[in-house]
């Protein structure tokens, strides 16, 4: 990215940008596959016990993507370099696949596509925790919540996909 001579406050506009944009696009692209896929073919599948009713996941996503945002604008803001530069990689890589899943999951009505996209997903949040704990403490810490519900997610997806063969 191009460094921004402007003053400061211009400066900050320009990383939030970067950070929320891509974030943004990925939650209505996820709401856009899974909305009209909730009933009837959803609400038809067999769940585990331990699914949760579908009024959590709307502020939990909400929550996570606020919170993958500050991750992003952390990362943006910090000066170019390889570490900064893998962080930021696998930062979208991840943020791709998660758009992806809801299309997988709920657009394909496939627990099997989006068991194939999730596992590499939880990992990508794994490696990118590492990346950007590397260069920014507070940025890591705020996709450990993203990391926890994907690793949940991972574990419902695959329970959904064993209940509907």
């Amino acid at each position: 990215m191009k460094q921004n001579n402007g003053p400061s406050w211009l400066r900050h506009m320009d990383f939030s940008v970067v950070a929320v944009l891509p974030v943004l696009v990925a939650s209505v692209l996820g709401q856009i596959a899974t909305t009209p896929n909730l009933a009837p073919w959803y609400a038809g599948l067999a769940k585990p016990a331990f699914n949760p009713p579908n009024g959590i996941f709307p502020p939990v996503w909400a929550a996570l993507y606020l919170l993958m945002a500050f991750a992003a604008w952390r990362l943006a803001r910090l000066a170019p370099s390889p570490a900064r530069r893998l962080a930021l990689g696998l930062f979208f890589a991840q943020l791709a696949l998660n758009a992806a899943w809801s299309w997988m999951f709920f657009a394909a009505h496939s627990p099997l596509l989006g068991l194939v996209n999730i596992v590499p997903q939880f990992l990508l949040v794994l490696a990118t925790i590492a990346a950007t704990a590397r260069v920014d403490r507070p940025a890591a810490l705020a996709l450990a919540p993203l990391a926890a519900w994907v690793g949940f997610a991972s574990v419902l997806n695959y329970s959904i996909w064993a209940l509907n063969p």
